[in-house]
């Protein structure tokens, strides 16, 4: 049983081709945004607290994005597996098109609503001042609000380049992206160089200008070497799509951009839950999510990875997909054993770096050492997600996902936070408790094989 977890070097080799770009990107990209956060942090919790309250709105923006196009993506990556190009252009503009739906409705409802959102955050407990809080996180979002358009764009041209083979291109926009932001956060929250110190609003800027660097360069040189990507030609003459892959997508798709939606929200609304216990609780989980994200970058690309290879194997008609799935998760929890042990050692280290409370320093290195053990629970949960959508099964991970948060997680988030006297601390254990029954419905699905099927056959495209 145990060798059957085990794949040869070709095997590996493959996977590490499409996995290690995008998890150097990501890390780059966390590592950059962890620099970011720890700038801010230097001008108090105040401010650190306001633009995590409103980086917690961005993060169900970018989930929702990424549910959007993830659904065409799922086709994208079996017409490569074909050679077909005009379906994979075909995707490429539904991307386009659900992309921009997505970033008018999220203007509209931050622009009108943010500042009610922001204040479901703000509970006082002697640490921090709601008020000045609430005026940063609103000048955060004043310019945040110019980072939505680039950055959907971007990862529809990364997206569909990384479903088609090539992940080196996305690898390096991202790289000189968070370089420009890492330079620009220096000059504009500290105001180096002749420059006004913007603080807050200083980041922001950073990050719109780093998001519009990185769209340049992908599209830019995408459509410079059509020879490569000839999908890209003629992208833009129509926006014509063939009604039954429209059809098809949005059966597909569909579950996928709800079940980021709401899960992305129902992440947001635990964090909520835990705000009850004050602004501390607030500020120590923003420090945590900063180190979280950096070691997280593991068991991301390698999920991500999972669904390119199964999507490619599956249009390809590969007979043994269900094997290299396990190989792949077996290789994903592995990693994440040993990320999650790194990650542990450095909990008591890494909060001491922020100028706020102790009091703070303390909740943050146990919601890193909480998430740090968990580690290999999520890498599981997240292969087996990733290998169902490779086939489509998007109601199936809609229930798997979405519907476990708000099911499960969310009531039992509710209830030890309003009617137990327990810390904080164990209300956060209790709840990634349950996250066991994840892992066991995971890994009946994955067993079952239904997932297994060829998407594009049901468009019938040439």
């Amino acid at each position: 049983m145990f060798s059957k977890l085990i794949g040869t070097k070709k095997f590996y080799r493959h996977m590490l081709y499409v996995a290690v770009p995008i998890m150097i990107q990501n890390l780059i990209t966390n590592v950059v945004g962890m620099l970011d956060n720890i700038m801010v942090g230097q001008i108090g919790t105040n401010q650190m607290t306001g633009v995590s309250i409103i980086n917690q709105f961005i993060f169900v923006f970018n989930l929702c994005i990424f549910g959007a196009v993830s659904g065409a993506g799922i086709f994208t990556a079996q017409y490569y597996g074909q050679g077909n190009n005009k379906g994979i252009r075909d995707t490429m503009r539904f991307k386009l098109i659900i992309g921009l739906v997505v970033c008018g409705i999220a203007f509209l409802v931050l622009f009108f609503g943010g500042e009610n959102l922001m204040q479901l955050f703000l509970h006082e407990d002697g640490v921090g001042n709601s008020a000045e809080t609430l005026r940063y996180g609103k000048a955060y979002l004043t310019v945040m609000f110019f980072e939505m358009l680039p950055f959907a764009l971007s990862q529809i041209y990364a997206g569909t380049l990384r479903e088609t083979g090539e992940t080196i291109l996305p690898m390096k926009a991202g790289m000189i992206a968070v370089a420009v932001n890492l330079v620009l956060n220096y000059i504009l929250i500290f105001g180096k160089f002749g420059a006004p110190a913007l603080g807050v609003m200083g980041a922001a800027a950073a990050t719109v200008v780093s998001r519009f660097t990185e769209l340049f360069i992908i599209v830019i040189y995408t459509h410079k070497h059509s020879d490569r990507f000839p999908y890209v030609v003629g992208l833009y003459e129509s926006m014509k799509i063939p009604p039954a892959l429209i059809h098809a997508i949005i059966l597909k798709g569909a579950p996928l951009l709800l079940n980021e939606a709401l899960w992305s929200a129902g992440q947001t609304v635990m964090v909520q839950s835990y705000s009850l216990r004050g602004l501390s609780v607030v500020a120590a989980f923003n420090i945590s999510n900063t180190l979280a994200n950096v070691f997280n970058v593991a068991f991301i690309a390698m999920g991500e990875a999972i669904a390119i290879i199964l999507g490619q194997e599956l249009g390809a008609g590969k007979p043994d997909v269900k094997e290299d799935s396990y190989k792949m998760t077996f290789f994903a929890v592995t990693i994440c054993i040993v990320m999650g042990a790194l990650m542990f050692l450095a909990a008591p280290i890494f909060p001491q770096i922020y100028e706020t409370e102790d009091s703070v320093k303390e909740l943050a290195v146990r919601f890193i050492m909480i998430s740090a053990c968990f580690m290999p629970i999520y890498a599981y949960e997240n292969s087996a997600y990733f290998t169902l959508r490779s086939g489509g099964k998007t109601v199936i991970t809609f229930i798997f996902d979405s519907a476990f948060v708000w099911c499960v997680s969310i009531p039992v988030a509710y209830v030890v936070t309003r009617f137990t006297d327990f810390n904080i601390v164990t209300c956060v254990i209790i709840v990634n408790l349950f996250e066991f029954i994840k892992v066991a419905a995971g890994f009946f699905l994955v067993k079952r094989g239904a997932w297994i099927q060829d998407l594009t056959k049901l468009t019938a495209q040439k």
